[in-house]
């Protein structure tokens, strides 16, 4: 009986630490499938910044938004994402819902954007439309440091940021 149970107890432990092998060989598997997963997907983190509707502070929101082989709609994707507008309810948006973005040009370090007639619009309880143009300027310049300069329009017609 004795040699029963002692070979009984090693084969229980070997089961055991064949068990944890295991479980750890998986956590192994999993972390590398995720790792794999997110150089592949290719995402970049971007701040926005947004205004707070109770204090009119400003607040940041960030997004992870996937890269593209083109530096221009890299910058184009974040100019739209911030048409868009925030996440969160009681953050306020930059621009009216109905304002579009209708071409961008990054020459040179230059950024050339085109906004629809809808973005000249105030929003009602948000800030001047100049504000928000710097803002968003501000937005670019952090987010893509290889951007020198930022031009607006609307329209067609230039925005003179001052």
């Amino acid at each position: 009986m004795k040699f029963g149970f002692n070979s009984f107890g090693g084969g229980f432990s070997r089961i055991l630490a064949r068990k944890k092998l295991l479980c750890l060989l998986l956590i192994a598997v999993i972390c590398f499938a995720a790792l794999a997963d997110f150089f592949t997907l290719g995402l970049a983190r971007r701040t926005f910044v947004f205004y707070n509707l109770n204090s009119g502070r400003e607040v940041v929101e960030e997004r992870m938004l996937r890269i593209t082989p083109s530096r221009e709609a890299d910058v184009a994707r974040y100019v739209q994402e911030a048409l868009l507008g925030p996440f969160a309810h009681d953050l306020l948006p930059l621009f009216p819902r109905e304002a579009r973005l209708h071409t961008l040009l990054l020459r040179d370090g230059v950024v050339y954007a085109d906004f629809s007639q809808e973005a000249v619009f105030p929003l009602e309880e948000g800030r001047e439309v100049i504000y928000n143009f710097r803002t968003l300027r501000d937005g670019i310049f952090r987010n893509f440091p290889f951007v020198r300069e930022v031009r607006f329009f609307i329209g067609g017609r230039a925005v003179h940021l001052g």
